[in-house]
């Protein structure tokens, strides 16, 4: 669509010694035409892997009912766009029908972990799902909790919560019938 420009236009790259992938890199324009490549190091959970005591409750039910802590989780990273119930019934769906749950849920470990800067540790999140799936589903209760989000309530009613649901336009009040 457009020819590309010299190489000799762009600013050159700085060596930092630290290995960046492209996942963790973003572009910000700096002129009309250069873009400049800055990279944002994943931060740390703010809960271990293996740290369920601060939210015995929740533990419970992701050991007994892990649909229930997955449908929460994948509303709140989905935004609003897929109901909790309905996330949870496709991982009881997966789960009665491979025994897998975690070849589901690991996708939103994924999706967590890019939207809030996370690392991938202790390890791969499809082999921290298959290993421990219910230590990771947990974990990421307790981040996105950490996070402010009231688990219970759902996407839409922490949006409302957080005032992001103040703007809505209130249609005009319609008059009784026709007068003469």
């Amino acid at each position: 669509m457009y020819p590309p420009k010299p190489e000799s236009t762009y600013p050159p790259a700085t060596a930092t010694g630290v290995p960046v992938s492209s996942a963790d890199q973003y572009y910000a324009p700096s002129g009309p035409a250069a873009f400049q490549v800055y990279s944002q190091a994943p931060g740390p959970w703010s809960t271990g892997l293996c740290e369920c005591f601060d939210d015995c409750s929740n533990c419970l039910i992701t050991c007994f009912c892990p649909c229930i802590t997955f449908g929460q989780i994948a509303e709140i990273v989905d935004k609003g766009s897929t109901s909790c119930g309905a996330s949870g019934a496709l991982y009881a769906l997966i789960m009665w029908v491979t025994g897998c749950g975690c070849l589901y849920s690991c996708f939103y470990r994924s999706k967590l972990r890019a939207q809030y800067s996370l690392q991938e540790s202790p390890c791969n999140d499809c082999l921290v799902h298959c290993c421990c799936e219910t230590c990771a589903l947990c974990q990421e209760y307790r981040e996105l909790k950490r996070r402010g989000f009231d688990m219970v309530i759902g996407w839409h009613a922490n949006m409302e919560k957080r005032g992001h649901g103040q703007g809505a336009t209130v249609p005009p009040g319609i008059q009784g019938g026709m007068s003469r």
